[in-house]
């Protein structure tokens, strides 16, 4: 699934491309019902509006449409196998699209997804798609402290907490597992016992890995793409995740894999002790 950096890329990608335009016609392929919120009614709502501006809040894209006398946002959620591209009336089709946007430069902004998971609607404010959202963690208000905090009202395992988009927003498995790795945290430690230290360690872990994700334009292992149909690099530079059974970078003990919340899980037994209070099961995680 694209989680903050990915969905950031793209968003960084749109903004000089669609801000300014107006949307010209909606085309939804049949079939797609359940991925625009709708239908009909979509296409009526957004037609005839100019985005204004382009936002994101954890995996979410908010366009911010002015017109008709009112402001509305769509809403996008590219789910596990979504794409948001950017094309020319003229370019060649792309697979699996199920509604196109027209602008009136004569660009499009295609909804690809294969399994048909994600989801794109029509919202009055933001707060209807992405109020029960944590902090950003990039943002200066998302400070270790404030993690912290959130973290002791938690007896679950750490992994689990973080995915919660309640908690954190934007945060997913890939880098979930790369920021307690490079915090030297076991994933199974209940977040409740962290100490401030450690809490202020994974704070700076969280943001130097979506950093550094952002970096490279995000992580494509299998269907995330920018808004111009490229892959990322971050994929090539991650230090746990998928690499079970591989050397760690840091001090060679095998990559380790269990499940965590139904979540497959990546990380190095020797760089993170499984020392303190954890949840009571562990099991095998298909990749």
């Amino acid at each position: 699934m694209p989680e903050l950096p990915e969905v950031e890329t793209i968003r960084r990608d749109l903004i000089p491309r669609v801000v300014g335009r107006t949307i010209t016609g909606v085309r939804v392929a049949p079939g797609a019902e359940r991925v625009v919120r709708g239908d009909n009614a979509f296409a009526r709502r957004i037609t005839g509006r100019r985005i204004d501006d382009l936002a994101r809040r954890g995996k979410y894209l908010l366009f911010r449409l002015e017109g008709k006398g009112t402001t509305v946002y769509l809403a996008v959620h590219l789910r596990m196998t979504g794409s948001l591209l950017y094309r020319r009336v003229v370019d060649p089709p792309d697979s699996y699209v199920r509604a196109v946007i027209t602008l009136d430069d004569g660009s499009e902004l295609r909804y690809a997804d294969l399994r048909k998971l994600g989801q794109m609607w029509v919202v009055d404010s933001p707060d209807d798609a992405v109020g029960a959202l944590g902090p950003e963690p990039l943002d200066a208000a998302f400070t270790a402290a404030k993690l912290r905090e959130t973290l002791s009202r938690r007896r679950a395992p750490i992994k689990t907490v973080l995915l919660d988009q309640r908690a954190v927003a934007g945060l997913g498995n890939i880098y979930t597992d790369e920021a307690l790795f490079a915090a030297r945290i076991h994933p199974l430690r209940l977040a409740n016992t962290l100490s401030e230290p450690e809490a202020k360690r994974l704070h700076r872990a969280i943001r130097r890995v979506l950093n550094d994700a952002l970096g490279n334009r995000g992580s494509s292992f299998r269907d995330y793409v920018d808004a111009a149909g490229r892959e990322g690099t971050h994929q090539l530079r991650v230090k746990v995740f998928r690499r079970t059974g591989q050397p760690c970078y840091v001090c060679g003990a095998e990559i380790a894999r269990i499940k965590v919340g139904g979540r497959s899980t990546h990380f190095c037994p020797r760089c993170q002790p499984d020392s303190m209070p954890h949840a009571a099961y562990r099991d095998e995680a298909p990749e």
